[in-house]
């Protein structure tokens, strides 16, 4: 059976958490689902979420075909760029 999230909530499953590959330490998956900003999801959400439930179903239903395509072809970052740009969000967040 397929799962529909078409009338769920964008947070349902904010509240569940797994440990992040990139970050090294336990996140929600509404940070993964906004990657910590409202910039969009991680690069990774669909690789670290799909045993908990159908993420990418999750996401096909609520993105663009556009968006979910880049989602899903997504290539990671560079290293320095990525621990720059989680250096730059911890900066924000101590100022805020």
């Amino acid at each position: 059976m397929t799962q529909d999230f078409t009338t769920n909530d964008d947070t349902a499953f904010d509240d569940l958490q797994r440990r992040c590959p990139r970050l090294g330490s336990v996140v929600p998956f509404g940070y993964c689902r906004t990657d910590g900003q409202a910039q969009g999801p991680c690069f990774k959400v669909l690789d670290c979420w799909w045993e908990r439930f159908d993420v990418a179903l999750f996401f096909q239903q609520r993105l663009s075909p556009e968006t979910f395509q880049r989602l899903t072809n997504a290539p990671p970052p560079n290293k320095v760029a990525s621990l720059l740009d989680l250096i730059q969000q911890a900066q924000q967040r101590l100022k805020e």
